[in-house]
């Protein structure tokens, strides 16, 4: 079964589907708003906690960021809130699919909406005719703004009392993505998403995913949405690492800019190959054949050879002569400064400041050493 928006008319008539499903809409945008209310209501509140001592500053200030990205992914859910919804053999009541979990009135029954990476989404995206996984029907729902657009079904349960297959009109959801009309920015394909790309998306976190195919298939939406479930499932191990995004150009990161945030994430860094060293804005192009060469998995080991250069100390030592007093430097006291340098960072600019400040702690030793003064 399936139902496109009609032009002018009696609605309620023309698309009954469309119409029961509705005020099930309408609830789901009220529990939103709701929600919203009240994470405001709470990140006026942290912001009002009286600092006593530096722990609630730190208490304040945590509660105050989470609410602040509460209400962020909440007012990103707004478009396009509901995308689905599941009729299932075991349960009475349909499982609806959003963008954000919403709670219902009864905590002992289901979500009144299901986040769409949660576990128990994800027959929306794999349950098939073969295999139903207890799903009886799929319902894609499409709306504008907070109204309903269109239905589209697909029945997946075989009737043995009728005796009649199941009724395949799923693709109708897809297509009707890929005719909308383009605004030059990437957009999500929750509601869109195949049973091959939520298997990619919802993988393992240990060890490496590459995603390969041709131009055009998906990957970058893929590694967004993988992105988003990713922080979903792991967001207390991942909130300590952060993640971050990068692109080959700034233009791309301008065209996929919308897509977490419409996700509801909106904590992750975007950046270019050239910018990924703070402070730097590498914009130079070479030629096509040193580009070739610097591409090579070789110059990994010429760049660590280039630094392991740049980090040889004198042999010899050195002689230095601090307002009249000269102080000596063996090599063994430099080989430590730049231990000392190297257990700070593993990347050098960043450990050539420690390494200083080793050399100039010892010099500064030296130098009260011979003076006998016990003021530093």
């Amino acid at each position: 079964m399936s139902s496109s928006p009609a032009g002018v008319g009696n609605d309620a008539v023309q698309d009954p589907e469309r119409a029961a499903e509705q005020p099930a809409v309408d609830d789901l945008y009220r529990r939103l708003d709701a929600a919203r209310e009240l994470a405001v209501m709470r990140f006026r509140q942290a912001l009002a906690m009286p600092v006593i001592n530096p722990q609630s500053l730190g208490e304040r200030e945590a509660a105050a960021r989470f609410q602040s990205a509460r209400i962020t992914a909440l007012d990103a859910a707004d478009h396009g809130l509901v995308i689905g919804r599941l009729d299932r053999e075991a349960a009475p009541q349909p499982l609806y699919i959003g963008r954000v979990g919403l709670p219902a009135d009864d905590p002992a029954g289901d979500p009144a909406l299901v986040d769409w990476r949660a576990p128990a989404s994800r027959p929306f995206y794999t349950a098939t005719a073969f295999r139903p996984e207890g799903v009886v029907r799929r319902r894609h729902i499409r709306t504008r703004g907070r109204a309903v657009t269109a239905v589209n079904d697909e029945v997946l349960t075989v009737d043995p009392e009728r005796g009649d297959g199941p009724e395949l009109t799923g693709e109708a959801a897809l297509m009707a993505a890929l005719t909308a009309e383009r605004t030059g920015r990437m957009t999500d394909i929750v509601a869109t998403i195949q049973a091959e790309q939520d298997a990619i998306i919802r993988s393992d976190v240990r060890g490496v995913l590459v995603v390969q195919g041709g131009p055009g298939t998906g990957k970058t939406a893929v590694a967004l949405h993988r992105a988003a479930y990713l922080l979903y499932t792991h967001r207390e191990r991942l909130a300590r690492s952060g993640l971050l995004v990068v692109g080959p150009t700034p233009t791309f990161l301008r065209y996929i800019a919308d897509v977490l945030p419409a996700l509801g994430e909106t904590g992750v860094l975007l950046s270019g190959l050239g910018q990924l060293r703070p402070g730097l804005d590498a914009r130079g192009t070479d030629a096509p054949a040193v580009a070739e060469l610097k591409g090579r998995l070789a110059m990994v080991d010429v760049l660590k050879a280039a630094v392991r250069d740049r980090e040889v100390v004198p042999r010899g030592g050195r002689q230095l002569v601090v307002d009249g007093v000269r102080i000596s430097l063996r090599g063994p006291d430099l080989t430590s400064c730049r231990t000392v340098g190297r257990r700070a960072s593993r990347m050098h600019n960043i450990a050539r400041p420690a390494f200083a400040r080793a050399v100039v702690d010892l010099v500064t030793d030296r130098f009260l050493g011979r003076i006998g003064n016990d003021v530093r």
